[in-house]
């Protein structure tokens, strides 16, 4: 049977859930845009008008702003979380791990709408992005373990710490990235020679074990 065939023979309601797909990704690609251009102050109706859909059609989707944003937050981690698999699949353990980093960092730079989602939601333990958030500490510490096995890695770093680093290079570039938006590389290479297992000094330890979520203000 053809494409067009199996189309035309889908059931109503397979055909209202793939419908109901196509919107949310209109949706959110709107949002993003709209949020990029215009910061989390872009309204409801600039996103519908974008999505070409109705006000009602965003809020049966996604009831307040703070879940659209939590839902834009959501789907770039698990852009992030992909490509941590990816990466897992380099036999170089320690290049991996610092692909994985740059590609962490680049998505700061690179994507507005994620910064201002996080700077904006009042709450990030909100259930959608905490259940991300969890899964790419476990997929950052599954590259930082190859790393540690391998001996490039010091053996005190794990996961959580990846992650915070991977924010905490962005902000130190942030002054820098109007004038040169490829600063960020310069101290993502300053802290991973910093991550390396030769020649470190024991850090301190980590006071607090539970899954921290960045704070963006």
């Amino acid at each position: 049977m053809s494409t067009e065939e199996e189309a035309g023979t889908a059931s109503p309601a397979r055909r209202m859930r793939a419908d109901a797909v196509r919107t949310r990704k209109a949706l959110l690609k709107a949002a993003a845009e709209v949020f990029a251009e215009h910061g989390t102050e872009g309204s409801v109706a600039q996103i519908a008008t974008r999505a070409g859909i109705g006000k009602g059609t965003v809020f049966r989707h996604f009831p307040t702003k703070e879940d659209l944003l939590a839902a834009i937050i959501g789907e770039v981690i698990d852009g992030l979380v992909a490509e941590g698999r990816r990466q897992a699949e380099q036999t170089d353990a320690d290049a991996a791990l610092l692909q994985f980093m740059s590609a962490g960092v680049d998505l700061y730079v690179s994507n507005r709408a994620f910064v201002e989602a996080l700077r904006t939601v009042p709450d990030l333990r909100h259930p959608e992005i905490q259940a991300g958030w969890e899964q790419l500490i476990a997929t950052a510490e599954s590259l930082a373990r190859r790393a540690r096995r391998d001996g490039s890695l010091r053996a005190d770093m794990n996961g959580q710490d990846v992650m915070l680093l991977i924010c905490g290079v962005y902000y130190t570039a942030v002054p820098l990235l109007a004038a040169d938006p490829s600063a960020w590389r310069r101290y993502l290479h300053l802290t991973f020679d910093g991550m390396r297992a030769t020649g470190t000094q024991p850090l301190p330890p980590a006071l607090f074990q539970g899954p921290l979520l960045p704070t963006v203000r």
